[in-house]
């Protein structure tokens, strides 16, 4: 009887066990009453699993909170349900102990006061059905904003964005098998 032996080689990355996590969102866009809201919060350094904690404050009525599965990225959604001023800190703790913390402030506002126009040039491929239009609060973490299906011309309104936010914007074409492109370079949008 022959024996077998099965040799297994690991290599990792020693990360130090002093090494800083650092929460690197700095603000969080301001939303409106009964409109959709979805931001998230990032974190980097030290060693992961990170957990997170809602350490003083409440977020705005209606909005939650979900770590995603890499643990790096809290995710803030939902739909406001009061309007009110909302202020909170949160904070990361990496696999060593080490935490980092923030204060943010969001406003929830009673109605839109603002509109962003948006228009794209039309894709030159062939077979376009329709197109995603595509919004984030910091150009890492992307949702399609237009509902109801594709947008059929070259032109959305965003009447959902909320006062002293910033916005990154871009947009995919779909073709008529549901092949979506990639998504076109992201343009910045300041609400004042």
């Amino acid at each position: 009887m022959k024996s077998s032996l099965l040799s297994l080689m690991l290599s990792a990355v020693a990360i130090p066990a002093t090494a800083n996590v650092s929460l690197t969102t700095t603000s969080l866009p301001n939303g409106v009453l009964d409109k959709s809201y979805s931001a998230a919060l990032q974190a980097s350094g030290g060693c992961a699993p990170y957990k997170w904690k809602l350490v003083s404050g409440t977020l705005p009525a209606g909005i939650t909170k979900t770590v995603s599965s890499t643990t790096t990225t809290l995710r803030l959604s939902g739909v406001p349900t009061a309007a009110a001023s909302y202020s909170f800190t949160i904070a990361v703790t990496g696999c060593a102990g080490k935490v980092s913390s923030r204060s943010y402030k969001i406003v929830i506002q009673q109605s839109v006061a603002h509109v962003v126009d948006l228009k794209w040039n039309a894709s030159t491929s062939a077979h376009i059905s329709g197109y995603n239009v595509y919004r984030s609060s910091d150009a890492l973490n992307w949702h399609k904003i237009n509902t109801g299906g594709q947008v059929a011309s070259t032109l959305y309104d965003d009447t959902t964005v909320a006062n002293g936010s910033t916005y990154f914007y871009a947009t995919t074409a779909v073709n008529i098998s549901g092949v979506e492109s990639s998504r076109t370079p992201a343009v910045k949008v300041v609400i004042p």
